[in-house]
């Protein structure tokens, strides 16, 4: 017999949409886990798989720390646990096919376990479409939440369990700032840090600003409680993240920015600190010269370019010119001269011409990319983009998409290659997955190494002499100095 389906709340992209100039609600959420539900949950099993960007796996982190105080423990095979938690992306159209493929192969689970729960929430849970197709596809389901309501998971799983229904509960809405959710971070060494959420940008491609809300900044006072924490645990790096981090505290008007941010959190002594996502058109010089001048503020910025064209970027909603790009990669560079710059890039937007393209190509060896992100462009139902006839094949895409990493490629193997010979700062994170009798980490500018070493020095920053270099990766040995 088919489950009874609780909608509390369904999606809604008009809704989602709105702008408002109500100021923000911060809320204070001590957790208060119901005595019942954590007999319930008493020693079973979770498993949580994350997709997509930063923001989705600091989500996961919330997840976790819940269900732990809930009373659940950790597993790392989904079809031995009781209940699973797919966080989902909405970026990309692969990201979703990925996600519908898990769900269909949960159902050995149900078949296992037939008190067992699956979850799905995440960026996807927040498109009515893929709501409904999952409402009427894969009954295996039983809890759709959104980005807004994580906060919300332990009465969900007590509703689901006391009814044997489907609950569906997402909120479409511009969202608060919720602090005290808890959280656990497996990565003892590096740590995410949101800075804010949402995004009122607006990009013609972007579903992002209907599925996480608009722009909302926490105060910088709880963002420095945070960060003051994880140096006195003994973290090594943060990185302060948000849809469009240079756009920080706009909203709060409390006469500080995303610069007046950076320094404070450097001045705690945490021994790395970066920051991503940038929007260029937030850009302002007070913070290129945090960078330069507090050195524990890595020389590596992610600055998406999105296309060299000024006709796609219009089209894209980007608000600024490949020349004022360009402008901004001079005047970076400028005051931080040995910045890493990475980006990202999307080919074959609607009625890219051959010229558009050529534009792109022309922005890419002027700036000389460390690294780049690239995409053939995958129109979002519910954006405007989505609505904008293309004329142009998919073999050209492909064939546009081919040259553009091509070209990308030169420039970012020419950066490894200088590398060669040189001592380089390296936070050694583990062993490598490829050779596991070496180690990994990442330079200052954020280069992967692979390298001979101390294993005893995990966690730790040390000096690694780079002795190959591939298009994507450096090859060394720890060194004393």
């Amino acid at each position: 017999m088919a489950k009874e389906v609780i909608i509390e709340e369904m999606p809604d992209l008009k809704k989602a949409s709105r702008r408002n100039r109500r100021p923000t609600e911060f809320v204070l959420d001590e957790m208060v886990i119901p005595t019942q539900l954590k007999l319930l949950a008493n020693g079973k099993k979770f498993f949580i798989r994350t997709y997509g960007c930063q923001a989705n796996v600091l989500d996961s982190q919330n997840l976790e720390g819940i269900l732990l105080e809930i009373g659940y423990v950790s597993c790392d095979d989904p079809l031995e646990a009781d209940i699973v938690i797919l966080n989902t992306c909405a970026i990309r159209e692969n990201a979703e096919d990925k996600v519908f493929g898990e769900i269909g192969s949960l159902k050995q689970l149900k078949n296992k376990n037939k008190d067992s729960l699956i979850c799905i929430c995440g960026c996807m849970s927040q498109q009515p479409h893929i709501v409904e197709k999952i409402r009427k596809t894969y009954p295996q389901v039983d809890i759709i939440f959104g980005t807004h309501n994580i906060n919300h998971l332990p009465q969900l799983i007590q509703k689901a369990l006391e009814t044997n229904s489907r609950i569906i509960e997402v909120y479409s809405k511009e969202g608060e700032v919720i602090e005290h959710i808890p959280c656990y971070r497996q990565d003892r060494f590096k740590a995410f840090v949101n800075i804010m959420f949402g995004c009122d940008k607006f990009c013609t491609y972007c579903i992002v600003p209907y599925t996480r809300g608009k722009q909302r900044s926490r105060k910088m006072e709880d963002i420095l409680f945070e960060c003051k924490n994880l140096v006195e645990e003994g973290y090594q790096e943060i990185t302060l993240i948000g849809q469009n981090v240079n756009a920080y505290a706009k909203d709060l008007d409390l006469g500080y920015d995303f610069a007046t941010l950076l320094v404070e959190v450097a001045k705690l002594g945490i021994p790395r600190l970066r920051f991503t996502t940038s929007h260029p058109w937030d850009f302002t010089e007070g913070m290129f010269k945090a960078m330069a001048t507090y050195k524990n503020i890595m020389p590596a910025i992610h600055l998406p370019l999105q296309s060299g064209s000024d006709d796609v970027l219009r089209r894209m909603g980007r608000r600024y010119t490949s020349k004022e790009y360009m402008a901004l990669v001079d005047k970076l560079r400028e005051i931080v001269p040995n910045v890493a710059i990475t980006t990202d890039i999307i080919v074959g937007f609607p009625n890219e011409t051959d010229q558009d393209f050529e534009d792109t190509l022309n922005v890419v060896r002027y700036v000389k990319y460390d690294s780049a992100f690239t995409f053939i462009y995958s129109p979002r139902v519910g954006t405007p983009g989505a609505n904008m006839k293309d004329e142009v094949s998919m073999e050209t895409k492909h064939e546009r998409f081919n040259r553009l990493v091509d070209t990308l490629a030169v420039d970012i193997k020419a950066k490894a290659d200088a590398y060669i010979g040189k001592i380089v700062p390296v936070l050694v994170e583990g062993c490598s997955k490829k050779n596991t009798t070496r180690l990994t980490g990442y330079t200052d500018t954020l280069k992967l190494v692979n390298f001979v070493g101390n294993p005893e020095h995990v966690g730790k920053i040390v000096k690694v002499k780079i002795n190959e270099a591939h298009t994507y990766s450096l090859i060394g040995e720890e060194v004393d100095e």
